[in-house]
């Protein structure tokens, strides 16, 4: 059964040993996140690496953690929640990833009946998607605590990741800039909405804090977070609501990471998984609904004016990313239900929580990479990629230049257009082996011809583009050559043995004494 709340889900992890409860006085600067860092990049108790031929299974990532006595706040801190392939599924209550990726494909892209009869077949279907949809209510236990002019960020047990966060002097940051805090929420949905239309969005950006009552609100261009500011900026609006909500169900968190259509809703997706509607309820100070189940939510008003010095920020690449000037973000009030526990996460090299959540996002949405690009059989994001450098693709190659058609379509395709290096491989190769995946390249690929560069959009957190979201992107055709593709001689038949004397050995295996 899905889980209504943070807190049943992480009673349900408590119950089922995943979880570690830390009473013992923490520091919220830096001491829980290298705590947390050397527990997320060790195996869970009793668990076992996942086999090669199933890598998605494994449970590897450590406990859960709650840790109920941090330094200057009341509130617990709940970290690496979602951070195994395990309590992923748990999370979503599924056996598997693959299943709930045929579900989902129908819902991202669903067939459009053309006949009368096939009309009135699809009503179910239609009532369905109506029910998953977020309801508006009164009120919810979110606001069992209303604070307003004495609502403090400071209270909040909110971490600082990694010694250099915030430093002025640092990673672009002039050395005169506003101080604030090395302290940032990680683990929120950011509620915006589009001011034309009215349109929720559930984004999952950094917030640095910079003082009890303000903060700067860290989105990408590329962001919908980012695309409502700009509206609200075009449109003469001096300021524009948003909320900071950290909890209220366990799908919530993961259905502001995944890279959806601009058409489809996070809140629709986090209800279909849900198996019901997101329960909304409107906030005290600004024009914003929230979840009803929510732990603690931040309201206030994004300045389409002003920007503050963010940053730096220790980040999911492995390294700090630079300071650069972001819109600055006003608290107009803290709500929270009685007891209530701070969500958050840490981010660094990987593995950390956030890969496992990226992971599910790769198993989920292959059948719609396979709709938008159907000549790819499997991918992998590889755990040194950082989600953004390396994209390995397995093919069923069927004529001259089709792993560069493939790599080209991979580029235009959302967020895969920040792929900086696409391995394309043949289909009898296991992508996520990444021992298989570099065997080919060595043994298959011509630098000068089996390599194709191209410019476009990067990552903006990559330091290595030369400019800011820009550069080269690399793809690497691994498959067989055939002709047609430059210059070719004749490709050798990788060594395997026969069926038949492998089925002998296995009959004979006991009789070896081995």
């Amino acid at each position: 059964m899905p889980f209504t709340d943070l807190r049943s889900f992480i009673e349900h992890l408590d119950k089922g040993g995943q979880l570690k409860r830390i009473t013992a006085n923490v520091d919220p600067v830096l001491e829980i996140s290298a705590i947390t860092d050397r527990v997320s990049k060790t195996q869970a108790a009793g668990n076992h690496p996942a086999p090669r031929t199933d890598p998605h299974h494994g449970q590897r990532g450590g406990h859960a953690l709650v840790f109920e006595n941090v330094k200057g706040s009341d509130i617990p801190c709940a970290i690496n929640v979602f951070g195994s392939y395990e309590r992923m599924r748990q999370c979503l209550d599924v056996e598997d990833f693959e299943s709930l990726a045929e579900r989902i494909q129908s819902l991202v892209k669903p067939e459009m009946p053309v006949t009368m009869m096939a009309k009135m077949k699809k009503l179910p279907e239609l009532a369905r998607l109506a029910a998953i949809g977020p309801k508006v209510v009164k009120s919810g236990i979110c606001q069992q605590v209303v604070k307003t002019d004495d609502a403090d960020l400071l209270e909040l047990p909110i971490i600082q990741c990694w010694p250099h966060d915030g430093k002025c002097g640092y990673a672009g940051k002039p050395a005169d800039a506003p101080r604030g805090t090395g302290r940032y929420i990680t683990m929120a949905g950011i509620y915006t909405k589009n001011p034309d239309s009215g349109e929720r969005n559930v984004g999952m950006y950094r917030v640095q804090v910079m003082d009890s009552k303000r903060a700067a609100m860290h989105w990408h261009m590329h962001h919908d977070g980012a695309a409502h500011f700009r509206r609200y900026k075009a449109r003469g609006d001096a300021k524009m609501p948003l909320a900071i909500v950290l909890g209220g169900e366990p799908v919530l968190p993961y259905a502001a990471t995944c890279p959806l259509p601009p058409d489809v809703s996070e809140l629709l997706l986090a209800g279909f998984l849900n198996g019901k509607g997101i329960e909304l309820t409107p906030c005290q100070t600004i024009p914003m609904e929230v979840p009803t189940n929510a732990e603690i939510v931040i309201e206030g008003w994004v300045d389409t004016n002003e920007t503050i010095w963010e940053g730096p920020f220790g980040d999911h690449t492995g390294f700090y990313s630079l300071a650069d000037k972001y819109p600055l973000f006003e608290v107009s009030a803290i709500t929270y239900r009685r007891d209530p526990i701070y969500l958050t996460t840490i981010v660094g090299l990987p593995p950390q929580e956030d890969y496992y959540l990226g992971k599910a996002t790769e198993r989920i949405f292959l059948p719609l990479l396979k709709t938008l690009i159907p000549d790819i059989v499997d991918y992998h994001l590889p755990m040194f990629g950082a989600f953004h450098n390396y994209v390995f693709v397995k093919i069923q190659k069927h004529y001259p230049m089709h792993a560069r058609k493939v790599m080209s379509s991979i580029w235009g395709a959302g967020q895969m257009m920040f792929s900086k290096f696409i391995v394309v491989v043949d289909e009898d190769v296991d992508v996520h082996d990444e021992q298989q995946v570099m065997f080919h390249i060595g043994a298959n690929v011509d630098p000068r011809r089996d390599m194709m560069f191209v410019e476009g959009p990067l990552d903006i957190l990559d330091h290595a583009a030369p400019y800011y979201g820009a550069g080269s992107k690399v793809g690497i055709d691994a498959t067989r050559k055939i002709p047609g593709e430059g210059t070719v001689r004749e490709f050798p038949e990788l060594l395997s043995m026969s069926s038949e004397i492998e089925q002998m050995v296995t009959r004979r295996w006991n009789e070896y004494g081995l």
